[in-house]
């Protein structure tokens, strides 16, 4: 009995040293194909230097939207380092790739320009209603005879609230525009 005991121990430690092996793999792996990118942001560079693995189809397509999101620029240009920025980079809307195709193993440069800043353009509406309050302040001494005799009588609007609110009515204005373009209005 002693002896069935070390067999069936010896046929377990056997069993889990081997892993099993699965006789009909149904994967088969092949080397993607990838180029070598040389990253510039605005001429400047290289930031980085990476490899990509090529897609589509054919498997010849650059992934231009992932780059794009990535280093958050919103175009990317062939670059030549003499030279400096070339065209830009067409890709499909639809799917990111790239509109040419390349080869495996090749080297590209690839020069990127990026996002605008939110900055600007909440400076510029501040500095926007900063004026507009200046010149509301400055010009109007008295309130006029027609804002008295209005509906508004009662209200007793500061100047800043009003530059605030033709500000925000024109940039809506064009928001609203453009979104009703966009739809197809």
């Amino acid at each position: 009995m002693g002896n069935e005991v070390e067999e069936g121990e010896s046929l377990i430690s056997e069993v889990a040293e081997k892993p099993a092996e699965n006789p009909n793999p149904r994967s088969v792996k092949t080397k993607v194909p990838e180029v070598e990118v040389h990253l510039f942001r605005s001429g400047k560079g290289p930031i980085d230097v990476f490899r990509s693995g090529l897609s589509g189809w054919e498997q010849n397509q650059l992934e231009v939207q992932d780059i794009l999101d990535k280093y958050g620029f919103k175009s990317l240009y062939a670059f030549n380092t003499s030279s400096g920025r070339g065209v830009p980079i067409r890709f499909n809307a639809r799917n990111g790739r790239s509109i040419l195709t390349y080869t495996d193993g090749s080297v590209i440069y690839v020069d990127g320009e990026p996002k605008d800043s939110m900055v600007k353009p909440v400076t510029k509406i501040f500095i926007g209603v900063a004026v507009l309050t200046l010149l509301i302040a400055v010009l109007v001494k008295e309130t006029p005879q027609w804002f008295k005799n209005s509906w508004f009588k009662n209200a007793k609007f500061p100047p800043w609230v009003l530059a605030c609110a033709v500000i925000v009515f024109t940039r809506m204005r064009k928001r609203t525009k453009d979104m009703l373009k966009k739809f197809g209005w």
